[in-house]
């Protein structure tokens, strides 16, 4: 697994730049998201790069050890190797697509009303998914109850009656860059906000909703 990987990135003015990451770098990338999405109440954005990319890196160690001597150790190590990225590969997929089915009205409309600019949390493939998890369930909703109710009661408003992800929800995390005056808002009327300091390598356990933006930015990490 020698090869280098290519992704894009974006720099400070928000242009396209290419960045180049070793393979071990790259499975990093990939555990980060994992990780991250695991934990996440929250369908994150997604990275369908990084995916590819380490689908590119398997097709590469496949091709490599097939050329490799039979007995080596180094075979056995390598497979074992895969075989953990693959893992992890699947798991980070199928987290996703649980949540897509947990919370799919919400995230169409996320993505219906997002601007142009903003990153899609979706990939073309599992917006597709989206939309046909979406339309089957209407469709089963329909033909189950709906039909067999009085006219004014035959709609459900999915928005209303499939639950949101709890942003509230608390997390741990380990702070990766430190962050400065980080505004905590009071769980009730008698407390009032207050604002902390994150040291790099420190770990909290805090609200989702107040950390979400550096779990986008990368500052920290969910464990």
């Amino acid at each position: 697994m020698a090869e280098e990987a290519d992704l894009l990135g974006q720099d400070s003015d928000g242009d396209s730049e290419e960045v180049v990451l070793t393979p071990a770098e790259l499975i990093d990338r990939l555990e980060q998201a994992w990780m991250n999405e695991k934990f996440a109440p929250e369908l994150l954005e997604n990275k369908s790069e990084i995916v590819e990319c380490v689908m590119e890196q398997l097709e590469h160690m496949e091709e490599n050890l097939k050329r490799a001597k039979k007995g080596d150790l180094k075979v056995s190590i390598h497979q074992m190797e895969m075989e953990r990225i693959r893992f992890v590969l699947s798991s980070y997929l199928r987290c996703r697509l649980m949540k897509i089915e947990k919370f799919f009205p919400h995230i169409l409309e996320k993505e219906k009303t997002r601007r142009e600019e903003e990153p899609s949390i979706l990939s073309p493939e599992e917006f597709v998914f989206a939309k046909e998890f979406l339309a089957n369930t209407e469709t089963y909703l329909k033909d189950a109850a709906l039909k067999h109710m009085p006219p004014n009661l035959q709609k459900v408003d999915l928005l209303r009656t499939v639950p949101k992800p709890d942003l509230d929800a608390y997390v741990f995390l380990r702070v990766k860059e430190r962050q400065e005056n980080i505004l905590v808002e009071p769980e009730s009327d008698e407390q009032r906000d207050y604002v902390i300091d994150l040291e790099e390598g420190s770990q909290h356990l805090i609200r989702y909703r107040t950390i979400a933006p550096l779990v986008a930015s990368g500052a920290v990490q969910l464990i």
